[in-house]
């Protein structure tokens, strides 16, 4: 009787070279992103970043997201599916990091470094660089360093041609200069800073009144979007690094609170750093919505409360400020290249 035929790792779903390939190719991406805390390259067991210095009492702070179904169009959550449909995986990698960065911001924190995982059943090497090609870019207008991850090849977990994304950024903050809402006051004035679409939440329903309420594919050119369906979906998040920096260097202590406008809309996420027993009064006609979403609104039809309580409504970041400070807030904001006004 002849022997068994040996199998092997490959036969039963998993590249290892694939994977080997694909490491080489995220340590190029990786190394300009690169900050001179950063002790060891992309590789290792671990990655290396030390404290800054001229901190007296600096303290981390963590934040961990997904991209949701935006995945379909390119590959974050829900918008993972979008993406998926479009065969566009570059722009995904810039929303994982938003969405983690702009969390750590909000305290007032300084992005140290981002790890990355990115899942699928069978590893294409050219889509995880796409992917981590958009995280790269993301850490760079972060300003914070891609020190490692993990990439898992899991057959049988994945359709074809799917995959799932999740991060972890790092950042530090002074202790005594963490904003954390709890000298917000009545009277304060509350800034609005644009969005620039739909970022990373509300997938599901966009996609529920785009591709089933209106009959649209991703590739339908609609004229009021300016754009494809598609293209429009996988707008990347913005990353507000460079203009809360900005914010707090023009504000300092006038500075009371941040919130970055995710799930929930401004409902759901601004009364996060207002105190028990203050509200807040917004003007939500002092700018007009991006057409994304009077798209949306009108085609599914969507009810203004469910607008409110979904989407951020182009409102992507809320500073909370000392009402003397607002227009000193709103200049240092346009001068970081953001769009600001009084809410």
């Amino acid at each position: 009787m002849a022997p068994p035929m040996s199998v092997t790792y490959r036969e039963a779903g998993v590249d290892i070279d694939a994977g080997d390939a694909l490491v080489e190719r995220i340590k190029r991406l990786a190394k300009p992103t690169r900050t001179p805390e950063v002790l060891a390259d992309v590789g290792g067991f671990a990655g290396l970043c030390a404290l800054p210095g001229g901190l007296t009492e600096p303290v981390l702070v963590s934040g961990t997201d997904g991209v949701g179904t935006k995945l379909k169009v390119a590959g974050v959550g829900t918008k993972l599916k979008v993406a998926f449909a479009t065969g566009v995986h570059d722009t995904v990698g810039i929303d994982l990091v938003a969405m983690c960065v702009n969390d750590v911001l909000t305290v007032g924190a300084r992005p140290l470094f981002f790890l990355d995982y990115f899942a699928t059943g069978k590893l294409d090497v050219d889509v995880g660089e796409a992917v981590v090609r958009g995280i790269a870019e993301g850490c760079k207008q972060a300003g914070c360093a891609l020190i490692g991850g993990e990439t898992a090849e899991l057959p049988g977990m994945y359709a074809d041609g799917e995959y799932d994304l999740a991060g972890f950024a790092v950042g530090v903050v002074e202790r005594s200069r963490i904003l954390d809402g709890k000298r917000v006051a009545a009277g304060d004035a509350v800034i609005g800073v644009a969005s620039s679409g739909l970022h990373s939440n509300g997938y599901s329903l966009a996609r529920r009144v785009l591709e089933k309420e209106m009959g649209l594919r991703m590739s339908d050119r609609v004229d009021e979007l300016g754009s494809t369906v598609g293209e429009a979906l996988l707008t990347p998040t913005r990353i507000y690094a460079r203009a809360i920096t900005a914010l707090l260097a023009a504000c300092g202590d006038a500075v009371r609170g941040l919130s970055h406008i995710t799930g929930g809309g401004l409902p759901g996420n601004l009364p996060r750093v207002l105190p028990d027993g203050l509200g807040a009064q917004l003007d939500l006609g002092s700018y007009q919505r991006p057409a994304v979403f009077q798209v949306l609104q009108r085609g599914g039809p969507v009810e203004e409360a469910e607008m409110r309580r979904t989407f951020n409504l182009g409102v992507g970041l809320v500073a909370v400020v000392e009402k003397g400070a607002a227009d000193r807030a709103i200049e240092a904001l346009a001068g970081s290249g953001e769009r600001a006004w009084v809410l």
